[in-house]
């Protein structure tokens, strides 16, 4: 038996205003709560203008919205399908997102990093996220990574030794033996540097 027409096109959306499509952003959303991200975002991070005010929940909301599955603006709509507003306040839309992050400077990337250094050490004390009585082995392993970019107006891209337009981005990682490996420091660098925190990259 074989099937004798294809659809042209399938689209699938959800609208129930009673139902979440990511109910699994609740426990997420308390330990990240519980471990300072919106509190350290406040405290460290400095974007001008009215685009900036609220800038602790801003960040939440765009964690949340990856952790849902989102990697552009748009799909930070996923925050206000059914019923996520009944769940989260402060759901805000995409608009508004890209907003706060257009006004972001590599300076703004330096502060997030501030907060990204203090809010892993919250995880590590509300959760087992690295073993701290370990009797086996701790090992670091610093690399980098280029992320690519598009556009020209990218501040602090370059062409760096993979041909690639990007951002050079040096990652510390730390794993034990009884431990996932676990991402406890980044900077940002200029695509063509081979070194150099972001800082020394703003211009």
């Amino acid at each position: 038996m074989q099937v004798s027409h294809t659809n042209g096109a399938v689209s699938a959306s959800f609208d129930d205003l009673n139902l979440v499509s990511s109910a699994g952003l609740v426990p997420i959303m308390k330990l990240a709560a519980r471990a300072g991200l919106a509190t350290l975002a406040d405290q460290w991070l400095t974007v001008p203008t009215d685009k900036g005010a609220n800038a602790g929940l801003k960040v939440a909301s765009l964690v949340g919205g990856m952790v849902a599955g989102a990697d552009s603006i748009d799909d930070m709509a996923i925050l206000l399908h059914g019923g996520m507003r009944k769940v989260f306040n402060n759901c805000y839309a995409p608009s508004t997102l890209g907003s706060f992050l257009r006004e972001f400077t590599c300076g703004h990337v330096c502060q997030l990093d501030a907060v990204a250094s203090r809010f892993v050490r919250g995880l590590a004390t509300e959760t087992p996220l690295l073993a701290h009585d370990t009797d086996g082995y701790i090992f670091l392993d610093v690399d980098d990574t280029i992320i690519e970019v598009h556009g020209h107006q990218k501040q602090g891209s370059g062409y760096g030794y993979s041909g690639v337009r990007g951002l050079n981005a040096i990652l510390a990682t730390v794993k034990t033996d009884v431990s996932a490996p676990i991402i406890i420091g980044q900077r940002l660098r200029r695509g063509a540097r081979a070194h150099g925190p972001c800082r020394e990259t703003s211009d």
